[in-house]
């Protein structure tokens, strides 16, 4: 057993099951190389390790760079982990929903991300809003409502520097999405929350925003956009008053692989690393597919880790992750 803390709440990390080693020579999983320049991001001996498995859908990688902890959520399973090199995966917080289940499809946690004080804040299915764990254990609700309303089910979420909290907030924890009884907004929206509290909508428009992520400068934002209809990275300026009219960042919609657009990253050169069909495409910030980094399972999410230059990826019932030669901002 292993102690760390994390902002402050003491963590217990107990052996819950073995690494999982990979036996390829070239790793787990493939890399599809399209354009020369990603020679310099993915470099060619590049090799996917799986760190563990077990899970039923995990997602909302964060790192805790202090500790050397990865945290992440199963959607699926009502459960955020933890996980170490020495000790493995372990739950942190089990379980996180714990009302009444009726009239929701999905009571997990998605998305995670660290405050500025280095705290975990969650985006909560069940629940219906953005948490933040305290020192205690507690966690205090960010936002659950806009103009009165309750959330659809915030998915994920992203701080810019500034301080402010970018999230999205879809259907999918509804039973019946759209059309639930439960939902009291009309939309699915794209929001900001200020550092005081005050809650901005940034877009009504998107079928099913998803992912999120900001330009290392905070000028642009990318959303994914989910819709298997739509499978579209849209990208906004950031202003002021909010965001410019979408522009399509990258359309996905002919592709035959398995998922959907969905978590993101950037590295510190503004390149973006976005789960979607087949694995993780990595754009130029120009919008050219340099290629896609492709574990076995199709990742939902991805965030850096370690020394900023490994890449982690939340895929289905696997972790995985790769060392690369560019270096992304750890939280």
């Amino acid at each position: 057993m292993k102690k760390l803390r994390l902002a402050g709440v003491l963590v217990l990390l107990i052996v819950a099951g073995a690494c999982v080693q990979d036996e390829a020579g070239s790793g787990v999983g493939s890399i599809l190389r399209v354009d020369p320049a990603l020679d310099d991001i993915v470099p060619t001996n590049a090799r996917i390790e799986k760190l563990a498995d077990g899970f039923v859908f995990i997602e909302g990688p964060v790192w805790i760079w202090d500790s050397y902890v990865l945290i992440f959520s199963d959607v699926r399973d009502n459960i955020i982990y933890q996980w170490t090199e020495e000790y493995g995966a372990s739950p942190l917080i089990a379980p996180v929903f714990e009302g009444d289940p009726t009239g929701l499809r999905s009571v997990s946690p998605n998305g995670l991300t660290l405050d500025s004080n280095g705290q975990l804040v969650i985006a909560e299915h069940g629940n219906r809003l953005i948490s933040r764990l305290e020192e205690d254990g507690s966690r205090t609700t960010l936002v659950d409502t806009y103009q009165g309303r309750r959330l659809n089910s915030p998915n994920d979420l992203v701080y810019g520097l500034d301080g402010w909290l970018y999230f999205t907030d879809p259907p999918y924890g509804l039973e019946g999405l759209e059309e639930s009884p439960l939902r009291e907004l009309d939309f699915n929206g794209i929001y900001r929350l200020s550092p005081a509290g005050d809650l901005q909508l940034l877009n009504a428009d998107q079928t099913r925003p998803n992912g999120i992520v900001l330009s290392p400068d905070d000028l642009t934002l990318y959303v994914s956009n989910s819709d298997e209809n739509q499978m579209v990275w849209y990208e906004y300026d950031i202003g002021e008053r909010g965001l410019s009219e979408p522009r399509i960042f990258y359309d996905v919609s002919d592709q035959m692989g398995t998922g959907v657009p969905d978590g993101m990253t950037v590295d510190l050169a503004g390149n973006i690393f976005a789960t979607g069909p087949g694995g993780v495409w990595i754009f130029a910030p120009d919008g050219t597919h340099l290629g896609t980094i492709q574990p076995d399972e199709v990742p939902a999410n991805v965030a850096w880790g370690d020394d900023g230059y490994t890449l982690y990826m939340t895929a289905r019932t696997g972790l995985y992750r790769i060392q690369l030669t560019t270096e992304g901002r750890i939280l």
